[in-house]
């Protein structure tokens, strides 16, 4: 191999330190002082250099002396050789020896003695390379997986030229099909309030805009299928540049108006990194599913392990007139309550008026109305409409309306009907353990969907756009038994869609004041349903403290609460509707302690979609109003994580339009 003189110590810093040399002499003619101070210093510096040499030198020698007691002459002999570059490494990394090939392919022909390993392994650690499985790295334009053994006084890597294989396996990643399902979602209320002719100018533009980014942008091919869909077959390089871009297509859909400047929109579904064609477009239907439980106007992609990623979903879901879906669910779910021995009604836990209001609705319905022995599961100490739930006790008195989760685990049965009301993750029921014992299983919910939605219902009666759980179960309630409905249950479930609404401002459509309308001429006292509303003063008083001290950041009012107080919860949701009436808020999260727990209630006027930022901590909701729960923090650390939060999401909003 070839030989030269290394220099270990820079030679600019012998010429440094012999240049402060001769400025001591200059000096030497006018200050005496100032000259022995001087040659201090360059005496010192000449020292240290000279030092760090020897030490240096010193170093390498015992290196290169522990590497040859690594490898003998005919070792070293056979990896000079040998095809793959090999490096005799020092325990601290140091190069003390390596081959012709590590020379010439690694080292560029230049000498490498005296440099330490992990610049030739980078990013990777010494560690990882020493692992069984090696490390993958690149070197230049090459790509290597480098593999180490340990000597008695060092170790040897072997660098491993796998660049073709690493390169033709990218390309299968990068190559692999990826099946995409997009739907024109609203079509069907943008033709209901168009004019003539408009519907087919809107459809053929939203086609182009379609046909264009699955062709031009993503390199793929498309095909219209019915009800609005598009199939589109892509490929995995393709999908990862729509990501960066954050699925452009939804801005371009937006721009397409009608006549009175409603804004078309699409939802996409995309199956990735699945086995076959098959399966990723059963995930691609899966996904488009979720985009449009959650309301549609967004990018939904499934991965392996029932993870998601969504895109876009900023804008306001659109009401659906049509009642016909409302009566055949209506129908399906007399047939299962008919065929079941008894019926449970649960909503989620820290049920509100309207999670209540609904299960009390539904089990009048099936009690009173059909004649199936029914009862509602609650756990009364964490609920927050114990005025509803005394109300209704007082009306029927010791009637068994209510059970905990624990009676309810002890009568359910195989034939048993559990209907889940105002929630559909599994997280948030009021028992995950009667969820899992129940056989038979039915979902009533309006919340935008999350990716721990109760699989394998029977019905699964999911509308993103009602305004509550109340409202969906009030139109059920026409369809199967109205008469069922007294005064006192009717009362429950308005009490809930004013709950939700925030009194008839927020999510409110036509349908909502429909089934208000059937609710009140069913004997439905709004007085009292104001009644369940009231607060105590010791409440009253903590919601004004929460209010008071709450700051605004962006546009969005953020309250905190350090301490745990009775009815802390009522406060907080309390707060948060309070705050939206201050001029220039257009979202407000109150954030609350429950034991180690940070819990955040958020409301907004629409302009901000509250239920995507907390997703971001768990959480979920609709449009107008969310919450979340993080454990084991702290409400500084809850408060900043929730301001990083907003600068990402409000961005991405101010982004959308």
């Amino acid at each position: 191999m070839r030989r030269r003189k290394v220099w270990v110590i820079s030679p600019l810093f012998y010429l440094m330190a012999v240049v402060m040399l001769g400025m001591a002499l200059v000096t030497y003619r006018y200050n005496k002082i100032a000259f022995a101070v001087e040659l201090t210093l360059s005496g010192l510096a000449i020292l240290a250099v000279s030092a760090s040499d020897l030490l240096f030198r010193r170093n390498i020698t015992t290196a290169v002396k522990n590497a040859k007691k690594v490898l003998t002459a005919e070792e070293e002999h056979s990896l000079e050789e040998f095809a793959l570059p090999v490096a005799v490494v020092a325990p601290a990394g140091d190069i003390v020896w390596a081959n012709r090939a590590f020379v010439e392919s690694l080292a560029g022909g230049r000498e490498y003695a005296g440099e330490n390993v992990l610049k030739y392994i980078y990013p990777k650690t010494f560690r990882q390379v020493m692992g069984e499985q090696g490390a993958s790295v690149s070197h230049g334009e090459r790509e290597y997986t480098v593999y180490g053994a340990q000597a008695e006084k060092g170790y040897i890597l072997y660098f491993v030229d796998d660049t073709y294989f690493k390169t033709v396996s990218k390309e299968y990643r990068e190559k692999r099909p990826v099946v995409c399902l997009a739907a024109f979602d609203n079509r069907e209320e943008l033709a209901r309030d168009s004019v003539s002719g408009e519907e087919s100018r809107m459809t053929g533009e939203v086609d182009a805009v379609l046909y264009k980014w699955a062709v031009e942008y993503m390199g793929g091919i498309i095909r219209k299928l019915a009800n609005n869909r598009y199939l589109i077959l892509t490929d995995e390089s393709h999908v990862e540049e729509a990501k960066q871009k954050r699925f452009q297509v939804l801005d371009d859909v937006r721009e397409i108006k009608s006549g009175n400047h409603m804004a078309a929109t699409v939802s996409i579904g995309v199956g990735r990194g699945a086995e076959s064609l098959r399966e990723s477009e059963q995930w691609a239907r899966q996904a488009l599913d979720m985009a449009l439980g959650r309301g549609g106007d967004q990018v939904a992609v499934k991965q392996k392990g029932d993870t998601y990623e969504f895109f876009g979903g900023l804008s306001k879901g659109v009401e659906k007139r049509d009642k016909v879906r409302t009566r055949v669910i209506a129908n399906t779910l007399s047939e299962h309550i008919a065929a079941s021995d008894r019926v449970f009604v649960m909503g989620h836990m820290n049920s509100d008026l309207d999670s209540v209001g609904a299960a009390i609705g539904m089990w009048a319905v099936v009690q009173k109305g059909l004649e199936k022995e029914a009862h509602i599961v609650i756990d009364r100490a964490r609920s927050l409409a114990g005025a509803l739930l005394n109300s209704v006790e007082d009306n029927y008195g010791d009637a068994g309306i209510f059970l905990n989760p624990a009676e309810a685990m002890q009568s359910i049965t195989e034939r048993s009907l559990l209907i889940v009301v105002d929630t559909h993750s599994v997280n948030f029921v009021e028992s995950k353990e009667l969820l899992n014992r129940a056989a038979r299983t039915v979902v009533i919910d309006h919340h935008r969907m999350m990716v721990t939605h109760i699989k394998n219902a029977l019905i699964f009666y999911h509308e993103p756009y009602a305004s509550s759980a109340s409202e969906m179960v009030t139109e059920l309630a026409q369809y199967m038994k109205s008469s069922a409905i007294d005064p006192i249950d009717a009362q429950a479930l308005l009490a809930g869609i004013m709950l939700d609404t925030k009194n008839f401002v927020l999510k409110t459509g036509v349908r909502t004041f429909e089934a208000s309308a059937f609710l009140r001429r069913r004997g439905a006292d709004t007085v009292a349903v104001k009644k369940l509303f009231s607060n105590t003063l010791e409440t009253y008083k903590q919601r004004s403290q929460l209010v008071s001290g709450a700051e605004i950041y962006k546009g969005c009012a953020i309250a905190t609460s350090s301490w745990e107080f009775e009815d802390v919860r009522i406060a907080a949701a309390q707060a948060a509707d309070e705050l939206l009436s201050i001029q220039g808020v257009k979202a407000s999260f109150v954030l609350y302690r429950t034991g180690s727990d940070v819990n955040f209630s958020a409301r907004s006027l629409g302009d901000v979609n509250v239920q995507v930022i907390l997703e971001e901590f768990g959480g979920g909701g609709h449009f107008t109003m969310a919450g979340a729960q993080i454990k084991n923090v702290s409400v500084s650390e809850a408060r900043q994580r929730l301001i990083r939060a907003l600068d990402s999401k409000l961005l991405e909003m101010t982004a959308q339009g």
